[in-house]
């Protein structure tokens, strides 16, 4: 592995049990579990078109491409944070499979077209610009807060890019479900899959994760709660199985 296109303060980071690599920094951010998780709880097809908006290091991509042959493009909007995912693609060899596109998710339709893909994923910036510490570096404040792009801008994004039937899948904050599931339904994508993250069994859930079909009929299904650490402060099972289990086909 060529580890020549690592810039100065980057890091070479395991990517969980797929044998893949990821460049991060401290002065950018890293991946998290709300990424691990969104990849895992996307329905994607073997094969097809699929876009992962507000990419980042491109975490997301990466682990996609453990669970498709689809051919997978990532948006991001940073330059510095696009150049960093667009490398840990070439250090894996996955160029072939995976494409990092620079630019806006609310114009991207311009160069993609509408309904080009067959799945969405995304991982938005949580918090409107009203609210939460803004006292931190640019690449953590767009990351973290509404400045680039609104929750319905990036859901309208999600509406002009899916094609009918495909799926798009979100996870987000719960205090946010309703206005999520509102606006999802005002764009035309019904939400079908919802599941509820907690950090324990006594604690409310941190985190929630979505998925909606293009013009689908209304019909939502709440699957059982995940929950990450179990009575003895290990991850749960299955949560072992995600960072620890075999490749998936």
């Amino acid at each position: 592995m060529n580890t020549d296109l690592l810039r100065e303060t980057e890091r070479l980071d395991d990517l969980l049990t797929h044998d893949l690599k990821i460049i991060q920094s401290d002065e950018v951010f890293s991946f998290s579990l709300d990424a691990v998780l969104l990849a895992r709880f996307s329905s994607v097809p073997k094969h097809g078109k699929v876009l992962d908006l507000c990419t980042g290091n491109g975490v997301i991509p990466l682990l996609l491409s453990t669970r498709t042959k689809a051919a997978i493009d990532g948006v991001e909007i940073q330059e510095r944070v696009h150049d960093m995912a667009r490398r840990s693609v070439k250090l894996n060899g996955l160029e072939e499979q995976i494409r990092i596109i620079r630019g806006d998710l609310r114009e991207y339709h311009q160069m993609a077209g509408y309904e080009s893909y067959d799945a969405i994923t995304v991982n938005p910036p949580y918090m409107p610009l009203r609210t939460g510490d803004l006292k931190v570096n640019e690449y953590q404040a767009l990351a973290r807060h509404e400045i680039a792009c609104t929750l319905e801008d990036v859901i309208l994004a999600c509406k002009r890019l899916i094609r009918t039937g495909g799926k798009v899948a979100m996870v987000h904050r719960p205090s946010r479900l309703g206005e999520i599931v509102s606006l999802m339904r005002r764009h035309r994508l019904e939400p079908k899959r919802i599941r509820f993250v907690h950090p324990r069994i006594d604690m409310e859930a941190n985190m929630v994760l979505i998925e909606a079909l293009r013009d689908g009929k209304p019909d939502i299904r709440l699957l059982p709660p995940l929950i990450v650490y179990n009575e003895r402060n290990e991850y749960c099972e299955e949560l072992m199985q995600v960072y620890y289990g075999a490749r998936e086909g």
